[in-house]
């Protein structure tokens, strides 16, 4: 199955764990990785190509660090522009239905912080509701979320261990 990680990193140079699974994810024959900081510089998304992508995919994975509870700006403009009204959703819009969509995150915050009576006092879960939403809306079906938290204080060998954490997951849970 053919699956489309559309990674949103705004300074993936100074990144670490998602530099990291994007230099792993791009060894897997099945999987395209698409950066679309390094894709579009000048923020002008290219909607057809897009579009065109996301149709030569089964599953749909956004990989991105949480900025501010939610994903990168260039993320939610990807969302805007590409996800158009008789094509992604509608009466007419149904390009998207039945493919698989999933989250691939990563927090500075350690997982306890990300529950009620944790320092954030949200889940993971009830911060990425609108993605879930978005799925539902576009007929994908939600898949399970993948993160890594707590990354700043990660060494290498957990790192590369949640890469290879990452790739099982979109290999055996999708």
């Amino acid at each position: 199955m053919k699956t489309l990680v559309i990674v949103a990193h705004p300074n993936m140079a100074n990144s670490v764990v998602n530099k990291m699974w994007v230099d792993r994810l791009h060894q897997e024959e099945d999987i395209t990785v698409h950066d679309l900081y390094a894709a579009y510089p000048d923020k002008q998304i290219n909607v057809e190509r897009e579009q065109q992508l996301l149709l030569e995919h089964e599953r749909i994975v956004f990989q991105f660090p949480l900025y501010w509870y939610s994903s990168p700006s260039l993320l939610k403009e990807w969302q805007d522009v590409v996800l158009t009204y008789g094509w992604a959703y509608g009466s007419q819009g149904t390009k998207l239905h039945g493919k698989g969509f999933g989250l691939a995150m990563s927090t500075g915050g350690p997982e306890a912080a990300y529950q009620a009576g944790g320092y954030n006092h949200y889940s993971l879960s009830e911060l990425t509701k609108p993605f879930q939403a978005m799925a539902n809306l576009t007929g994908m079906r939600f898949l399970p979320t993948f993160a890594a938290q707590g990354v700043r204080v990660l060494n290498n060998e957990q790192l590369r261990e949640s890469a290879e954490a990452l790739v099982r997951h979109l290999k055996t849970s999708f």
